[in-house]
């Protein structure tokens, strides 16, 4: 008998997750109505492995447990393909599950993927890479890469990693010349940072770092020039107050596809908290409608 749903889940990501603590979740699945089949994934490779397997053998649902990470890893296999997302959200920011308000308690969430409906939502895409949230380059990828050398080496937990890493990272605090190339003009931009959403992003006021929708078939481009360490602070305290707007040399723009040239052979590129390494030109796209995700039933 065919499985309903795989699940499966990063098993590297957090404690507890062991052979009863899967066969549990199976049985949560089965009081929802769904007959699934939970494999732990120890590494990525596993991750996209088993999605790979489920999509070849026609399994309707591939549920993705685990933070921003595991959903990207196992989205960027369902793409363009007939196989929904169900989303387990484990990690802990969860950006993509909050922005389709998936509960982020798992009974909730298992209820959801069993009873909710499909949605289909963008994904931006950077040279051949999917990314479910954004995409950024100069300091945050920076950040991420000291982070894990910290993890591996002082054997830091992720937050006390990611604390030291950011002082790191701001005390070198290196720029990057860039060419942008957004409908048709060039933007020659000197920053610290470029962040890359799919769709656009609540920049200001409490609700910073939220998307109001991801179906606008859009990409959103934000970028400083020349901020100092001290007006990186001022922007961030803008942002905050809902003042954004009145922030000198700080451009956001939004468009279906974008080219960013640079001068370096490589640039460490992030994808939803991932980092790899990039030759450019890099270049960016919406890919409207390309994923299916079950989402929670719109309340009547």
């Amino acid at each position: 008998m065919m499985a309903d749903a795989v699940v499966v889940i990063n098993a590297g990501a957090g404690t507890g997750y062991d052979a009863a603590w899967a066969a549990a979740l199976r049985d949560k699945f089965a009081q929802a109505g769904l007959a699934a089949e939970v494999t732990l994934a120890h590494t990525g490779e596993e991750a996209v492995q088993a999605a790979r397997d489920a999509v070849g053998r026609g399994i309707g649902i591939v549920v993705a447990g685990g933070g921003d990470g595991t959903q990207n890893a196992i989205a960027a296999v369902l793409v363009d393909t007939s196989t929904a997302l169900g989303v387990l959200p484990l990690g802990t920011l969860n950006h993509f599950a909050k922005d389709l308000n998936i509960p982020l308690t798992l009974e909730d969430a298992v209820a959801t993927i069993a009873h909710g409906r499909r949605q289909a939502v963008d994904v931006g895409e950077v040279n051949g890479r999917i990314f479910l949230n954004n995409s950024s380059l100069g300091l945050y990828p920076d950040i991420v890469r000291e982070r894990v050398r910290q993890q591996r080496l002082r054997g830091r937990g992720k937050w006390p990693a990611f604390f030291w890493a950011s002082l790191s990272a701001l005390r070198r605090y290196p720029f990057l010349s860039l060419r942008l190339h957004v409908h048709g003009d060039e933007h020659a931009r000197r920053t610290p940072f470029v962040f890359i959403g799919n769709n656009a992003y609540t920049m200001q006021g409490l609700n910073i770092g939220v998307r109001e929708r991801l179906d606008g078939g859009c990409l959103s481009l934000y970028v400083a020039q020349r901020p100092t360490r001290l007006g990186l602070v001022r922007l961030a305290c803008h942002a905050l107050l809902g003042r954004l707007e009145r922030v000198p040399d700080f451009d956001v723009l939004v468009a279906e596809d974008l080219t960013i040239h640079s001068r370096r052979k490589l640039l460490r590129v992030a994808t939803d908290g991932e980092v790899t390494l990039l030759a450019p030109p890099l270049t960016y796209r919406s890919r409207p409608g390309a994923l299916t995700v079950i989402v929670p039933r719109q309340e009547r």
